[in-house]
């Protein structure tokens, strides 16, 4: 299976080629988000839902990430 590079919170990881952020963000041990009350937040529902999987992808706020596939020089930050 190929593998592509990402950066989570800054940090290079490699990925299995197709994999979603939240697939990497779980992988990795990294949380997708902080909440309000600085809880971390991951993944729950891994369809779209729950919304708990948000991240700051490329620059952007709120991104699903149980959504995104991984691409090449992606750029995954917890999202505070």
């Amino acid at each position: 299976c190929a593998e592509i590079s990402i950066f989570i919170n800054g940090q290079p990881i490699m990925v299995p080629e197709g994999s979603t952020a939240s697939a990497a963000l779980l992988g990795a041990a990294v949380p997708s988000r902080i909440s309000v009350s600085g809880e971390p937040r991951t993944a729950l529902c891994g369809m779209g839902i729950c919304f708990e999987c948000r991240a700051m992808v490329d620059g952007v706020l709120h991104h699903r990430t149980c959504q995104l596939t991984c691409r090449e020089g992606m750029n995954v930050e917890t999202q505070r």
